[in-house]
């Protein structure tokens, strides 16, 4: 399995991956299934029904599969994902075009379809497949769509257009060390939250200039949208909020979900809790500085501690809690939830058979089983269940009582006011950081933004 790093260049256009035939690549040696061996998936009369039926299983080529995600990169190598794919297809050869993170990925993508050279196997987040719709192939009928607990949920016009490899909700990583010696317990309120990280940032702050209370890495942006993207669905209760939000002229006004959280997060920022130099921190200089404990909090996916855990960091003392956005303990505790990692095949494979093939073996007792338990993520499909890392199993023995809202990225009315607006939730959390930020002058602009752009689309 070859394995291509990829870094985009200010300004310049990537190289574009060449699918085609080949040979087979020598199988590394890796441990497959009893599946995989006897060159059967279970569930094998559902799978003929997929797309491995319409494969020839002599074809010699080589599929492309892109991911953003370097962690599951190096778990394909350690899991030999491509010696098990050739258990059943002997004489193809997967390879792996690994980027450094979401945007140099994305940025990638785009540039490709509009060269139609997409990857013939891409991943997506649930937002983007939206955006590539037009380029991406039905996947309604696979057996991986017909086990799998929540693709259905986001079908684009009534199709499934990805699979989620993985299912989670975000949490907040803490040192239960760090807590004990400032005297904190784990707030159930965003008061309490806003206080706690008050309190050790006083505490550790104090004599310690690069400790901050919450770790974010925000000078990447994305790393905000625990606070700016699932903020809105979880004050809501409303994991479509996007949506609601094409509706209405003025969004942004006093009193609506949106202005509420975005002024309670723009007020814990005043705080100071994100450190001295937030927008000067990436997110893995943010890791870095959690694992030494100059920093108390992350707030993150279970891909996080997969990430932690890959770099050979100590998880001793380590624990989770669900960050708290509701005002009081009587109010329901909104926990967002979503399917992550979508994997999908594209228009522009040259071999879109075995790129399915690929899929449903993805899916399929010979590998889905062995790659979830490797990674912290929760499963999503109906015959592999999955038991968590006892890391993020902490949070939920702490707040049992949870109300899991289902997030929706936006559909295509969202997609268009976005293009139109320029509108960028994660964006604008780093806006808040900056020295000066109006939130009340921020607010009318975007509200008079949106209104000129609904009526423009004819919303």
């Amino acid at each position: 399995m070859k394995k291509r790093p990829y870094v985009l260049a200010s300004g310049l256009a990537l190289a574009l991956a060449v699918t085609g035939c080949g040979g087979a690549s020598s199988n590394s040696g890796g441990e497959t299934t009893k599946a995989a061996q006897e060159n059967v998936t279970p569930d094998q009369g559902e799978q003929e029904d997929g797309a491995k039926n319409n494969a020839d299983r002599n074809i010699s080529c080589t599929i492309t599969l892109a991911t953003w995600d370097v962690a599951a990169s190096k778990t394909f190598d350690e899991l030999d994902l491509e010696g098990r794919f050739q258990e059943l297809y002997p004489n193809v050869t997967i390879d792996i075009e690994e980027f450094n993170a979401e945007p140099e990925y994305f940025n990638s993508m785009k540039i490709r379809s509009s060269a139609s050279e997409l990857p013939d196997l891409m991943f997506h987040k649930s937002d983007s497949m939206n955006q590539y719709k037009e380029y991406l192939v039905d996947l309604t009928d696979t057996a991986a769509n017909k086990d799998n607990q929540i693709a259905s949920e986001y079908a684009i016009d009534g199709k499934v257009y990805g699979i989620p490899d993985r299912k989670a909700n975000d949490y907040v990583y803490y040192w239960t060390d760090l807590f004990d010696e400032a005297g904190v317990t784990v707030p159930e309120t965003w008061e309490e939250f806003v206080q706690v990280s008050e309190t050790l940032q006083q505490h550790f702050g104090a004599n310690d200039p690069e400790f901050a209370a919450i770790c974010m890495g925000a000078k990447d942006a994305w790393p905000t949208y625990p606070l700016m993207e699932y903020g809105p669905a979880s004050e809501s209760g409303d994991g479509y909020y996007w949506d609601y939000m094409t509706t209405e002229d003025a969004p942004f006004a006093k009193g609506t979900a949106i202005r509420t959280v975005y002024e309670k997060i723009f007020n814990l920022f005043q705080k100071g809790v994100l450190g001295a130099d937030p927008l000067g921190v990436t997110y893995d200089q943010s890791r870095a500085l959690f694992a030494k404990k100059k920093g108390a909090m992350v707030l993150n996916s279970p891909m996080f501690l997969t990430a932690y855990l890959a770099d050979g960091y100590d998880p001793t003392g380590l624990e989770t809690f669900y960050l708290p956005f509701r005002d009081s303990k009587d109010d329901a505790f909104n926990l967002v939830t979503q399917g992550d990692c979508f994997l999908t095949v594209t228009q522009h494979s040259e071999n879109p058979e075995v790129a399915k093939a690929f899929l449903e073996f993805y899916f399929s007792d010979a590998w889905y089983p062995d790659y979830i338990a490797s990674i912290s993520s929760d499963s999503t499909m109906n015959s592999f269940p999955k038991e968590l890392d006892p890391v993020l199993q902490t949070a939920s023995k702490l707040q049992s009582d949870v109300s899991f809202v289902t997030y929706g990225a936006g559909e295509s009315d969202f997609i268009r006011m976005v293009s139109e607006t320029k509108f960028d939730c994660k964006e604008l959390g780093v806006e808040m950081l900056t020295e000066g930020f109006n939130p009340d002058a921020r607010f009318d602009e975007l509200d008079a933004i949106w209104a000129e752009a609904r009526s423009k689309l004819g919303l």
